[in-house]
């Protein structure tokens, strides 16, 4: 499967949608996209794995950046990973990145509204 980033919706917010392997040579693409959605966000950001075959440990420490960079920006993130998707999940609950990262198992733990509007919820 090839690597993509792309551009949506999810829930009414600003999205990234990562399909492929997440991994060293995939992970500064991710970071680059976010780094441009973080500009346009709205105050709000999703990062949709749902698609995400495999996660390294650089994936990880890219999407520990992410947390950080929306963080710092004052963008609500959330980073969508839902159980179903067992080489994502492993990675995630083995290195316990929820305890860092805003993660969401399903769309529907997304609070909806106008992005920006609501982030702080």
């Amino acid at each position: 499967m090839q690597f993509d980033v792309e551009r949506s919706t999810v829930a009414g917010r600003p999205s990234l949608t990562v399909r492929g392997e997440l991994d060293l040579f995939t992970a500064p693409r991710l970071d680059a996209a976010v780094d441009d959605a973080l500009q346009g966000s709205g105050g709000s950001l999703v990062v949709d794995l749902t698609h995400t075959a495999f996660l390294d440990s650089s994936g990880a420490r890219t999407l520990l950046g992410v947390a950080r960079k929306a963080g710092a920006a004052g963008v609500g993130l959330h980073v969508l990973a839902p159980r179903s998707n067992g080489p994502v999940r492993l990675t995630i609950d083995l290195l316990d990145l929820g305890a860092f990262v805003p993660l969401v198992a399903s769309v529907g733990e997304i609070p909806t509204g106008i992005a920006g509007r609501d982030a702080g919820t």
